[in-house]
């Protein structure tokens, strides 16, 4: 599958993760920045550095973009994240400031076997009775 190009400050904050590098990947966030990470919130340079040195890189964290959506002002990725604490299926969901992160929202991932995507499908695009 081929992903959509992604917003620069978005492709940014990936390849800092993906080569494990610190001060891009603090360079990539506004000053008022933060990492929203299932509710725990880290605002600013020191911050986002503390939960990436448990969480991220240094934990050898790496992204692998599978699915690319756009909502509103929003960039949703999901991706499968692969590191030393955890691993799995994630939405990062980046919000910019400028041409800067202003923050980046992580939460689970589901995926939704074929089958049932395709039922989906077919019930979205099936016409509907007016309720008139």
């Amino acid at each position: 599958m081929t992903l959509p190009e992604l917003p620069q400050y978005v492709a940014d904050f990936l390849d800092a993760v993906n080569r494990h590098d610190e001060a891009a990947l603090l360079d990539s966030f506004s000053p008022d920045g933060f990492v929203d990470d299932w509710g725990r919130v880290f605002t600013g340079r020191e911050a986002i550095k503390g939960w990436s040195d448990k969480q991220l890189i240094g934990a050898g964290g790496t992204i692998s973009p599978e699915k690319v959506r756009y909502n509103g002002d929003a960039v949703i990725v999901t991706g499968d994240y692969r590191s030393e604490r955890v691993n799995g299926l994630f939405a990062f969901t980046f919000r910019r400031d400028g041409d800067k992160l202003a923050s980046v929202k992580i939460r689970t991932a589901w995926r939704v076997p074929r089958f049932v995507s395709g039922v989906l499908e077919r019930f979205r695009q099936t016409p509907r009775a007016s309720s008139s």
